[in-house]
């Protein structure tokens, strides 16, 4: 073990020879450095990922209705009257146990207005249970019953922004906007859900931050579409935690594929299977990327060995005197030792904020999400005075078997 002692005297040593200690340090600031950033950008985006997932929905399956061009619509609606009201129907006869089911479909829109202002705004038509099922939550007011579906009412739930850009910041509640040419009574404004990421995984990742949401029944039986069009743009079925989703997954797939009459004409996402994808996208990401940095750190180990070698050395008539009033191999070697520890500690900790440097420049520069957790800065840390210590052994080794006499002798 390494006394206190001979740490200390191995810190007045580096302090005496400042740049040189400096410069031994530099591969191993590096090394921490790069792998705490790296660290960080990897537990940032997974972070981003599990949020992502949890607007998602883990215990969701989503329908998706492809988009095709009106020439292949028209000879697709031959066959299949692609993603409709009618398969939620089938959804929550055949599904058991019954799940909680969400439809959607955006409405075609040239002009939304209010007595304040105008927004270009995305209007969804969508289900009672949509709050429910995207984990949205309300910030004034309420989404609306199942009961406005049923009478085709003329109420909506404003995103935060679209209700800034329509009225400014007062109250909204029961005032009226204007889609198109139809007048809508504001039941409630949903709390800010900002997402950076547009796409996850392929799948297009929605912000409702600028959405007005109205009945899905309102949607259709209101707003003129073309006729060859889905009569929805998605469905979500929320599974309960009883069923196993892969296997629900499955039912689902082959439900719709008859519904359709097997026709390719939407597509099924489980963000359970994205999360398992993404986290093995993401192992394979921090092994790389620790891979490139743990090279830093060797080559900060192998500086480390080189400088101490050139330090025995230089300290020949040092050691030689030493051992002629007295010390023995062992004392050499500690000291020898002790020196490349500190030389690593010191640059891992030098490191470390260099590390959290790279990473806060990149969140805020890029955008990127990135989190500094405590197990990697213990890790880097660790390392680099475990590489300070094996490649501190062979000078060490070098400086306690040389000769005494001989080391008096060196000039």
């Amino acid at each position: 073990m390494i006394s206190a002692e001979t740490m200390v005297g191995a810190l007045a040593n580096l302090g005496r020879h400042k740049l040189r200690s400096f410069l031994t340090m530099l591969g191993m600031i590096f090394g921490v450095g790069a792998v705490i950033a790296m660290l960080s950008i990897g537990a940032g985006a997974e972070q981003e990922s599990l949020r992502i997932i949890r607007n998602f929905g883990i215990r969701n399956i989503i329908i998706q209705a492809k988009e095709f061009k009106t020439e292949e619509l028209r000879q697709i609606r031959t066959d299949s009257l692609g993603v409709c009201l009618r398969d939620v129907d089938a959804l929550r006869t055949v599904i058991k146990p019954k799940p909680l089911i969400s439809a959607s479909r955006p409405v075609k829109t040239y002009s939304i207005i209010s007595t304040k202002g105008r927004s270009d705004s995305r209007v969804l038509g969508v289900s009672s249970t949509y709050p429910v099922i995207q984990n949205l939550k309300l910030l004034q007011g309420s989404f609306f019953l199942p009961n406005d579906e049923e009478s085709n009412a003329q109420v909506c739930v404003l995103g935060i922004v679209a209700k800034q850009k329509l009225f400014g910041f007062g109250d909204v509640l029961n005032r009226q906007i204007k889609v198109n040419d139809i007048w809508m009574i504001v039941v409630g404004v949903l709390a800010d859900s900002s997402s950076e990421k547009q796409e996850f995984e392929g799948v297009k990742v929605q912000n409702p931050n600028n959405d007005i949401y109205i009945p899905i029944t309102t949607a259709i039986r209101k707003f003129e579409t073309e006729s060859v069009e889905n009569e929805l743009n998605e469905i979500v079925i929320q599974i309960g935690p009883e069923a196993d989703i892969k296997e629900q997954a499955s039912t689902i797939n082959n439900l719709v594929s008859v519904m359709h009459r097997y026709v390719d004409d939407y597509s099924i996402v489980v963000p359970e299977k994205l999360l398992e994808q993404n986290q093995k996208t993401q192992g394979i990401f921090n092994v790389v990327m620790g891979a490139i940095a743990s090279i830093s750190l060797l080559v900060g180990g192998i500086g480390i060995m080189n400088i101490m070698l050139a330090s025995v050395l230089e300290r020949t008539n040092e050691i030689g005197l030493r051992r002629a009033i007295g010390a023995k191999k062992m004392d050499i070697r500690m000291q020898f030792m002790a020196e490349a520890v500190a030389i690593s500690l010191a640059g891992g900790l030098i490191g470390v904020g260099l590390g959290w440097g790279i990473s806060r420049s990149v969140a805020m520069f890029s955008g990127w999400s990135t989190v500094i957790t405590g197990s990697s800065i213990g890790l880097s840390f660790g390392v680099s005075s475990v590489i300070g210590l094996i490649f501190g052994i062979y000078p060490a080794v070098q400086a306690s078997n040389l000769d005494p006499i001989e080391c008096l002798r060196y000039e």
